[in-house]
């Protein structure tokens, strides 16, 4: 007998169970396991086999997809990835524990995240199901830092996940955590519950962003720390609208007015935000929330929260940890250095958070393979072309960028890489629903519904994905929802050749895509019957 077969052997006769069915797990096909480990958002829909962002496991070439601020379908090379990783971890397993080579491997990834972002060593990363998930881990290490149950002003609360009214307060924010333990929705976390206040960035007269964002979050903290209470603030960069605030000058006041007392944490969770300007956040003592799975692609959901060293020392300080905290997390999702921490958690490996953040470094990685110089020109040149498309459309309305200059540090961010817009029809606006079932009925063969020449009938079979509605109030009218092109990384890694002339012609080939997708926006509007309800 081999001593692979021998080690197999004696993990199937483990007295206590836990190992052989752990080990068992990774023979589940690739396509269950890419969705496991995760709350209810990745469940599929029995009949299309696509979750609630209309995204498949497994990569779907067929589908255009300009939806990196929602959600994207797998590519094909993270999905190869995963596949490899797997067998990788299956052959380890069988010469150690399945958790002990699962440890090592998610170390692994984290060099190697840190890699692609540059990052030094003193950085720690503390992976998730989720960057929902992520939030809960910032609130945990904000108790430690700040000595205090903090409480939460989340900026930009409007244009945020759904998930974090809840998160933020220390609530569930679903039904079901990834570890699969059920739970009552917005229920309180046993030894985490506290309160929070949402600062808004939508101006109530309009679509635009109000002006006085850095003083309503400068007014927040004043009014909290005059209560005796510890904040941790709650940044955007950027939002799902792609706005950034409060703007660093603000920040620059809040750490000198403050320091000490209000902890920071950014929701960069979109991922749309240089490396400088990442590292710089860390350096101020900021944690930083990120997601494999926004503009560098990878598939729905993956997390992670990024740690200066200051706060890891914090954590020495931690007496208790909240009971109800020990099903958001199993001892891996640590870093291997966090030894005390790590050891109050069970061995409980996630192989779907893992498999999905293996395909997602294999976007990351892709991505930062192409030079600087073509990533910067090729996303300022979509989006020179996308605006230009949305102000041409007589159907469309643009919803203002954020104002604010931008600096070396946006890196190839000094333009947007979200474009959302209102929809029109007759010269009013589209309503909610109706904005709904447009964005429904662009991710399918819609041909059948078109009573007109073939080449409608072919603009209306092609599939695509865009960024989901989000829900725009007004103080005086309907509320409206705006719909989201977006430039995500895939598209640049897609359009890169050493050849120029090539290159140029690939990003050509993307706008008419673009371009494609707002023909059949125009169409599904025309005939307002063949939009499903």
């Amino acid at each position: 007998m081999s001593v692979g077969a021998s080690r197999l052997s004696d993990i199937e006769r483990a007295p206590d169970g836990g190992s052989r069915y752990r080990l068992r797990d990774l023979f589940t096909p690739l396509d269950t396991l890419l969705v496991s480990g995760g709350d209810g958002r990745l469940a599929l829909d029995p009949k299309e086999r696509v979750n609630g962002y209309g995204c498949a496991p497994s990569p779907e070439s067929e589908i255009w997809n300009f939806a990196s601020s929602t959600a994207s379908t797998i590519s094909r090379p993270g999905y190869d990835r995963a596949a490899m990783a797997r067998e990788e971890l299956v052959h380890k397993s069988l010469f150690d524990e399945v958790e002990i080579a699962f440890d090592r491997r998610c170390e692994d990834m984290r060099e190697e995240l840190r890699g692609h972002f540059q990052l030094p060593p003193r950085v720690d990363i503390v992976l998730s199901p989720s960057g929902t998930d992520s939030q809960l881990h910032a609130l945990f290490l904000a108790h430690a830092v700040l000595g205090a149950p903090p409480v939460t002003i989340v900026v930009g609360a409007d244009q945020t996940g759904s998930g974090t009214i809840h998160t933020a307060r220390g609530h569930h924010f679903s039904a079901m955590m990834a570890s699969g333990v059920a739970v009552r929705k917005d229920g309180a976390i046993a030894g985490l519950a506290g309160d929070s206040i949402a600062v808004p960035l939508l101006d109530a007269a309009g679509f635009a962003m109000r002006g006085d964002a850095d003083a309503a979050v400068v007014r927040t903290i004043e009014d909290s720390l005059a209560q005796g209470r510890r904040v941790l603030l709650h940044i955007m960069d950027s939002s799902k609208l792609g706005w950034r605030a409060p703007s660093a000058a603000c920040l620059d006041e809040i750490a000198r007015r403050w320091p000490r007392k209000v902890q920071v944490v950014v929701d960069a969770c979109q991922a749309r935000l240089g490396r400088r300007r990442l590292r710089s956040y860390l350096d101020r003592g900021y944690m930083v929330l990120i997601t494999g799975s926004k503009f560098f692609g990878g598939p729905a959901f993956s997390g992670a929260l990024l740690v200066p060293k200051g706060i890891s020392r914090a954590l020495d300080r931690i007496e208790g940890i909240a009971p109800g905290f020990f099903d958001y997390a199993g001892r891996c999702d640590w870093p291997m250095a966090w030894t005390a921490l790590r050891s109050r958690f069970e061995r409980r490996p996630n192989f779907g958070q893992w498999l999905r953040w293996e395909a997602a470094l294999a976007d990351i990685g892709n991505y930062y393979a192409v030079p600087g110089a073509f990533r910067g020109k090729a996303m300022a040149e979509l989006a020179a072309g996308v605006d230009s498309m949305i102000a041409l459309s007589p159907s469309l309305r643009a919803v203002p960028a954020a104002l604010g200059a931008a600096d070396a540090d946006d890196e190839e961010f000094t333009q947007p890489s979200i474009f959302p817009f209102t929809l029109m029809r007759n010269s009013k606006p589209v309503s909610v629903a109706d904005t709904s079932a447009v964005h429904r009925a662009l991710a399918r063969d819609m041909s059948d519904g078109i009573v007109g020449s073939a080449a409608d009938r072919q603009v209306a079979a092609q599939r695509c994905l865009i960024g989901q509605p989000v829900r725009l109030e007004q103080a005086d009218a309907a509320p409206q929802a705006a719909l989201r092109l977006c430039v995500g990384a895939r598209l640049v890694t897609e359009a890169w050749s050493v050849d120029s002339a090539q290159a140029q012609a690939n990003v050509q080939d993307i706008l008419d895509r673009i371009a494609h997708v707002l023909v059949k926006i125009e169409l599904l509007l025309d005939r307002t019957a063949a939009v499903p309800a």
